[in-house]
């Protein structure tokens, strides 16, 4: 098309977004602007979509700013996916500040906010939302009940979210696949696996079928079992049931398979889906590099920019973690220093976590010391953690009271680094010295769990 209109992008960037092409669809946004096509309150609300499938905050930021612009601000389908955006990526305040200034809302607007609660554990604020929308005289309907019986499960409170499942049938709502979907979700995320999967068994029991959303969500929860019997009996089932093995499921069923260490299964997953997005190559580098396949990942994360996927920061993190296990030093430290220019990725505490426990663990303890120092962000545990480890392995106590110092100026919440500090000093029989760390860490409020055995 020589000069395509509004109707014609929309149609594109949704079509990217659905089938999971988030930068692609971005990237159809971009030329509408070059193009001078101007966007209506429909292409805002996909172009969020693909916002939230790259939890790209600042692009999310970035799209607000321009329909404040264009005077969309008060558009509820606009202010409904800003909501959605926010929610997603993790930031309520901001959320909770376009929400309050709706000047209408509808049922969806409240869903989406005792959704973006309950998700991120804030399930006071979730319940309290929920009878005010009753008492604004909105019936909250099935997806708004389903989201807050999800938090509940989420958090690990499986008699609250089972409770809520009993009003819900009391008022006269039908329990149906969605409500199922989130009661199994909900405990599955919550490391809850045999409730998970009963509740499955009796969902099959009542003559609901499953489908890709029950499968997705419950598939991580047969690595956390520890019985790849299971894993493979569920697979069964999704074949059995003629469901619709897309990218989405495949992904669950590719990293099932990780878990359970059974790699040609989950390469065979991968190579039978020809219409691959970036989660799917993701997790595929992922199984590699996590079980030690460190070639064949680097070979796939090659193979995954040829067919023109540009890597994002999950890609990186786990080609950086493959890199870390494989003792490959020098191609991880090329990838890292390469990550701004060549991939257009900013660094993260993930990143630099990879990167210190890669130069750890060839030796390099003092180049890992001098990166922790030019972070532009705090260390975070794992990369402390990590750090101390290396000094543990390689006699590197000089550099170990070095990082002590920078310790009171690090709010860490767990005792592993300082705990991995103290058995370094023990180990050198400098008893003053552990009587030290425990001081900080009384002082740090920190506390180390006393063993237990079963």
């Amino acid at each position: 098309m020589p000069n395509p209109n509004v109707f014609a992008f929309n149609w594109m960037i949704s079509v990217m977004a659905f089938h999971g092409y988030y930068q692609q669809a971005l990237g159809y946004f971009s030329l509408m602007q070059k193009m001078g096509t101007l966007s209506n309150k429909y292409t805002f609300s996909v172009v969020l979509k693909a916002c939230v499938g790259l939890l790209d905050l600042n692009k999310g930021k970035e799209v607000h700013a321009m329909i404040n612009k264009m005077g969309f601000e008060c558009d509820v389908l606009v202010c409904n996916a800003l909501v959605d955006m926010y929610s997603k990526c993790g930031k309520m305040e901001f959320a909770r500040r376009v929400f309050d200034r709706m000047p209408s809302k509808d049922i969806a607007s409240w869903t989406s906010m005792i959704s973006g609660y309950s998700n991120t554990g804030r399930l006071n604020e979730a319940v309290v939302l929920f009878e005010q929308m009753k008492l604004e005289g909105l019936e909250p309907n099935d997806f708004t009940w389903n989201a807050l019986i999800n938090g509940y499960a989420q958090s690990g409170d499986h008699d609250g979210a089972l409770e809520l499942f009993s009003r819900m049938n009391r008022q006269g709502l039908c329990c149906d696949l969605i409500t199922w979907n989130a009661l199994i979700t909900g405990f599955a995320r919550s490391n809850k696996p045999f409730e998970a999967l009963k509740l499955f068994k009796e969902m099959l029991v009542v003559g609901i079928k499953p489908n890709h959303v029950t499968v997705t969500g419950l598939l991580p929860v047969c690595g956390l079992t520890g019985s790849g019997r299971i894993g493979k009996e569920l697979h069964a089932l999704i074949y059995r049931l003629s469901l619709e093995v897309n990218v989405y499921v495949a992904s669950s069923l590719i990293d099932m398979y990780s878990k359970t260490g059974s790699i040609e299964a989950a390469k065979n997953v991968f190579e039978a889906i020809h219409l691959r997005n970036i989660v799917l190559w993701n997790v595929m580098i992922g199984c590699y590099g996590k079980n030690g396949i460190v070639s064949d990942s680097l070979q796939l994360f090659e193979e995954m920019q040829n067919q023109g996927f540009q890597p994002n920061e999950v890609t990186l993190v786990s080609v950086l973690s493959a890199c870390s296990h494989g003792g490959l030093v020098e191609k991880g430290k090329e990838i890292f220093r390469s990550m701004t220019e060549k991939y257009q990725v900013k660094a993260n505490k993930e990143h630099y976590a990879c990167v210190v426990d890669l130069l750890c663990r060839a030796g390099e303890v003092e180049e890992a010391y001098e990166l922790i120092e030019k972070m532009p962000m705090e260390a975070t545990e794992s990369i402390i953690g990590a750090f101390y480890n290396g000094c543990r392995i390689h006699g590197r106590r000089d550099l170990a009271e070095k990082m002590a110092i920078n310790l009171s100026k690090v709010g860490l919440k767990k005792p592993g680094a300082l705990v991995t500090l103290s058995n370094i000093h023990a180990a050198g029989e400098e008893w003053q010295e552990v009587q030290n760390v425990r001081k900080l860490m009384k002082g740090k409020g920190v506390y180390k769990k006393p063993g237990l055995s079963l």
